[in-house]
């Protein structure tokens, strides 16, 4: 009776397991054409996503730091803001405590950045195909 108990058990938490892990990809993918980036305390969970023209990205702070989001990038320690033609203009969207920002649509197939101007080195690029 035991041993069928801890298999329940352990069945149970496999399924749980599972079931968590499908639930988010690496590209943050979703049906609806909204696609989720999650922002760290001093970064983008996932350096870059990849997603079809037409869809948005919500960016969801999983921390209470402030983010300060914007087009461009950090390059070599100095950030560069730039508008990149057909890109969303993404102008100080401010993203915090455990709130959330939707980016977009991306229109326009390319590659696109965006960068917090609040923490060096806090990049994303989002390949739009």
């Amino acid at each position: 009776m035991k041993k069928l108990f801890a298999v329940f058990v352990l069945l149970g938490v496999v399924t749980i397991l599972v079931v968590a892990c499908s639930g988010s990809s690496s590209s943050g993918g979703s049906s609806s054409g909204n696609y989720t980036v999650h922002l760290t305390d001093v970064n983008f969970a996932q350096s870059s996503v990849t997603i079809p023209k037409g869809s948005t990205i919500t960016l969801v702070d999983d921390s209470s730091a402030l983010h300060i989001i914007a087009n461009g990038s950090w390059v070599n320690g100095s950030p560069q803001s730039m508008q990149e033609s057909g890109a969303p203009a993404v102008n100080n969207v401010q993203v915090t405590g455990n709130g959330s920002q939707t980016i977009g649509p991306f229109n326009t197939p390319g590659t696109y950045h965006l960068y917090c101007t609040v923490h060096p080195g806090m990049n994303l690029t989002i390949l739009v195909q």
